[in-house]
């Protein structure tokens, strides 16, 4: 169901606030939407998870587009770097690109690692008017990287000046960071966590 202009929430069961809600919860925090459920749950709202990933594919996307404008800008020194993660049990490469502070620029998921790959991320991240032109790029030894970067700038997308690293240490800051990216993307294909606890909170009460 389209967002309305005039009322966001139109057609649905819910009020605003609750939908919200939901959707911050999970946006914010490392739950799965069977997690999400449980705590309207406890509330007295019997909401199927189901329903909290629509409000998710529905909602997210407009709130990001709100708080782009009101979030600190990233500054011009880029860490890049790519993991790999299952989709459908399938290897995908999720390429990322943060500031030196760990602020997320942008991200591109791939089914191949290649300069192809590369180039498409550096593509996105140079398009946006939000995103200033780095001063220097961060990678490791992936030789994908110089080729992609070498390419952009015989385009003229990305101007000569802007200088490329290759040291590792210096992307701790973005490796470090994947994990929570990996433990998310795990919640998301299992309610296991979930329902030891439940388990665990029956036991205590025998």
């Amino acid at each position: 169901m389209p967002i309305a202009v005039t009322n966001p929430f139109k057609g649905r069961q819910y009020p605003g606030d609750v939908i919200l809600q939901a959707v911050r919860w999970y946006l914010r925090y490392l739950l799965a939407y069977e997690h999400v459920a449980d705590l309207l749950a406890e509330r007295g709202l019997g909401v199927d998870a189901s329903c909290v990933w629509r409000w998710v594919q529905v909602y997210s996307p407009e709130l990001n587009k709100r708080c782009q404008p009101h979030l600190k800008c990233t500054n011009k020194s880029y860490r890049v770097d790519e993991t790999y993660i299952k989709v459908k049990a399938q290897n995908k490469y999720l390429y990322r690109a943060v500031d030196s502070t760990g602020q997320t620029i942008d991200f591109l998921l791939t089914a191949k690692r290649d300069t192809a790959a590369a180039k498409r991320l550096f593509e996105k991240v140079f398009n946006s008017s939000s995103n200033p032109i780095p001063r220097v790029i961060n990678v490791d030894k992936n030789p994908a990287y110089p080729a992609a970067v070498e390419a952009l700038k015989a385009e003229g997308t990305l101007p000569r000046r802007v200088r490329l690293r290759q040291c590792k240490y210096l992307n701790n800051v973005i490796e470090q960071d994947h994990r929570t990216v990996k433990r998310r993307t795990w919640l998301a294909k299992t309610t296991a966590p979930f329902e030891a606890l439940g388990e665990l909170s029956k036991a205590s009460k025998r």
